[in-house]
């Protein structure tokens, strides 16, 4: 005789709200002590971050008067602070990121769940690689700048203002150089083909072109080109992968219509 189920049995595994609260309460946990380590980290190494950070205003002062300058008393402990929690947000990302991802993942379909997972797994990548590229470029914009200033001219930086500058100029490349794992997902969710993708290359170029002109505020030409030859280069990228994908999901398609012939 079969056995009925004991009561409060949970043959799926389904969580009740209370399990996702528990659940969401230990993966923020988790994430805010990885971020409480980072910063701490931060802190420490925000002296050496901040030298480098100032570096190309130490270059420019060689050439004319040049300082970065604190407007109020307590500005230059507030910007350590701030180094601290932007250096421990980086440090901590693939932790954190990983919560998030832990989070979601049991709430998707198994197809669902492959996408993701090959989304967070290119995103965190591309998105460092892009931070490394504005860090690259962010120098040569800051000197280009200044040389439009005159030999007989000061230029006083603000503290806070040059380190927003630097990082928005650096998250922003970093969210450029994303985007084109966007199109991919949009590609596999069968939002777009890759067709579609490659016939509107000549848009995605001037696109990028326009983003790369505003993610570096300046008229050096070279930095311009030296952010959207990579991203020219993963848009293409984005191309070929969904082009793949295409013609795997029209050889499956073509398949089960010769089995439903036979």
């Amino acid at each position: 005789m079969a056995t009925r189920p004991a009561r409060g049995s949970n043959r799926e595994r389904r969580m009740t709200l209370r399990d996702h609260l528990v659940e969401l309460r230990r993966r923020l946990l988790i994430s805010a002590i990885a971020l409480l380590v980072g910063m701490v980290v931060g802190f420490l190494i925000s002296e050496n971050i901040w030298d480098a950070l100032r570096a190309p205003v130490v270059e420019i002062a060689s050439q004319h008067n040049a300082s970065i300058n604190y407007t109020n008393i307590s500005e230059a402990f507030d910007l350590r602070l701030q180094i601290a929690l932007y250096t421990g947000l980086v440090l901590s990302a693939p932790i954190w990121l990983f919560q998030i991802w832990a989070f979601i993942v049991p709430g998707l379909s198994k197809r669902e769940r492959a996408y993701s997972f090959g989304f967070f797994f290119a995103a965190v990548p591309l998105f460092f690689g892009g931070c490394f590229a504005g860090w690259s470029v962010w120098p040569h914009i800051v000197e280009l700048m200044a040389s439009f200033v005159p030999q007989e001219d000061s230029s006083f930086y603000s503290a806070r203002y040059y380190f927003d500058f630097v990082l928005k100029l650096i998250i922003v490349v970093g969210i450029g150089f994303v985007l084109p794992v966007f199109v991919v997902l949009l590609n596999f969710l069968g939002v777009v083909s890759a067709r579609g993708i490659i016939g509107a290359w000549r848009w995605a170029i001037v696109g990028i072109t326009v983003f790369t002109a505003i993610a570096t505020p300046a008229a050096d030409v070279f930095s311009m080109f030296l952010l959207a030859i990579p991203m020219v280069f993963l848009y293409f990228a984005a191309w070929f992968i969904a082009f793949l994908h295409d013609r795997a999901v029209a050889r499956r398609v073509d398949a089960l219509s010769a089995e439903l012939v036979t």
